[in-house]
């Protein structure tokens, strides 16, 4: 495979081609593409938040992000799995790919409809505070466009192209969304916000339909066997499943919220998670990727390729999203000022939210590799993970009532819990994983310690800074100042493997030789 050109899956080096070095470069490459397409995300998804927060205000999305909690867990259950289950069928090659893709299609397809037209006939799960519009039903036409998203892009991911993932996850649904809610706010402000989430999942859907029909095209003499597709379901359950807990876990907060606290709350606590969940982009984008190349290692038993690679690629992301972490949270009040004065109190929860998010990311890089040698024990790590989580936070949502606190601590406590939850599993994936591998996978490192310090420093006396110069000149400032010493003091060759397009042998050999002494 070319590092230039991921169109398919023929030519992609092996392991045993090329001693890894082609997997690395598919990681590497998938790194590099994700990155531009968070920079993307987050010049996307700021307009979107402001346009919320200052044309429907908090309580309105409150009660869109509540709703947004059950369509979008329906849809990512009726995607069977198939977002890393796809990569191993395709590995084991039991049929012709492109049949293997409509199989899953089809059958995401009709649990999808079952899903919308169930929700539809009784929608009270979706708003626990209550409707914006009679329109906001209309959210569960969502639920097919997603689940069926899911596996086109999972099928591109599969032949390396990460560009279509980029493409209608960073470009096209944000895009749309923040372009829609402008417009719909003059056209039916009560729905504005569900009619502009419904306007990007299938924007999305178109975006990934593109490249999958140039790549994959029209399904060849396939004929859907029922007793075969339910066989593929009854497989894929504990996998769906997986996805469905790991996804809950960054939702749960605001369907307990929505319990708990006012719909401004939830609306507040919202904005923080969306904010937050920028940096996260990072370490799932990087998960298409990596199923393929775990697949392939594991079919020849290179058990220490796969350490080495969970350790490489979950260095890469930790880095990118403690930095990341620090320039959003530092000058939090301001981010989440942006947005609208009513918002500033979630600034602790915004906190709390990004450091989930980098105690995360073993977990994530972990299960990557669990999903496929211990799918049964991952799953059940990952329930008691989300039962930890909801323990957490109930018990934290009637401490804080019992004590009279106001509503930004209840949305502060939710991430709070989510964190410590996060955080276990971190830590029982990574000693799982190691044990199964025979190789640790541990990526921690003290250097990002060292480039911690002195962005905190630069983060802190930017605060001082009226607030527009603290976004504008604060949040490069300590990009920069963390990058600087982390790239000189935490990354090694192998790390800036990351930032280069040719890893190959030849190329590189070549590159020594046309250089001086």
């Amino acid at each position: 495979m070319s590092a230039d050109k991921p169109g398919t899956s023929a030519a992609a080096p092996t392991p045993e081609a090329d001693g890894g070095a082609g997997d690395m470069q598919a990681l590497a490459k998938g790194g590099r593409t994700n990155f531009f397409g968070f920079l993307l995300r987050l010049a996307a998804r700021l307009p979107f938040l402001f346009i919320a927060g200052r044309l429907y205000g908090a309580d309105a999305l409150g009660r869109f992000a509540s709703a947004l909690v059950v369509v979008e867990l329906i849809a990512l259950i009726c995607s069977m799995g198939e977002k890393r289950g796809l990569a191993q069928r395709l590995t084991e090659g039991e049929g012709e790919p492109v049949n293997l893709v409509y199989d899953g299609l089809l059958l995401a397809l009709i649990f999808s409809a079952i899903a919308a037209g169930l929700l539809w006939l009784v929608p009270a799960p979706m708003f626990p505070n209550g409707m914006n519009s009679q329109l906001d039903r209309l959210l569960v036409l969502a639920i097919p466009a997603y689940a069926l998203t899911e596996i086109l892009l999972a099928a591109q991911a599969y032949r390396f192209d990460i560009a279509a993932t980029v493409r209608a996850r960073a470009i096209v649904e944000p895009w749309t969304i923040s372009i829609a809610a402008g417009a719909f706010y003059f056209i039916v402000p009560d729905a504005g916000l569900a009619m502009a989430y419904l306007a990007s999942i299938y924007a999305g859907l178109l975006a990934a339909l593109w490249p999958f029909m140039r790549d994959y095209g029209l399904p060849r003499g396939w004929r859907p066997h029922p007793v075969a597709m339910s066989k593929m379901s009854a497989r894929a359950l504990p996998l769906a499943t997986a996805d469905a807990i790991e996804w809950g876990t960054r939702r749960l907060d605001i369907f307990i919220l929505g319990f708990f606290a006012a719909p401004a709350a939830v609306g507040i606590y919202y904005v923080a998670q969306q904010v937050a969940s920028l940096p996260q982009k990072l370490k799932t984008s990087f998960e298409p990727i990596l199923g393929p190349v775990i697949t392939r290692n594991l079919k020849s038993k290179n058990y220490s390729a796969i350490a080495s690679q969970v350790r490489q690629v979950g260095f890469w992301i930790i880095a990118a999203q403690a930095g990341i972490a620090l320039a959003l949270a530092i000058p939090g009040e301001a981010v989440m000022g942006l947005v609208g004065p009513n918002f500033v109190g979630g600034t602790g929860a915004l906190a709390f939210l990004l450091i989930a998010e980098v105690v995360a990311a073993t977990a994530v890089v972990s299960e990557a590799a669990l999903v496929y040698m211990a799918r049964v024990r991952n799953l059940w790590i990952s329930i008691a993970t989300i039962a930890l989580q909801a323990a957490i936070t109930i018990g934290l949502m009637i401490g804080i009532e019992s004590y009279g606190l106001p509503e930004p601590y209840k949305a502060a406590g939710a991430a709070a819990a989510l964190m410590l939850a996060l955080g276990a599993a971190s830590l029982v994936k990574a000693t799982l994983l190691s044990r199964l591998l025979g190789a640790p996978v541990n990526n921690w490192r003290w250097a990002l310690v060292w480039a911690s310090a002195p962005a905190m420093a630069v983060g802190y006396a930017a605060t001082w800074l009226p607030e527009w110069m603290e976004l504008l000149v604060g949040i490069p400032a300590i990009l920069a100042t963390y990058g600087y010493v982390i790239w000189h003091k935490g990354f090694g060759p192998e790390d800036r493997v990351l930032f280069r397009k040719n890893i190959s042998g030849d190329k590189a050999k070549a590159e020594n030789a046309s250089t001086p002494e």
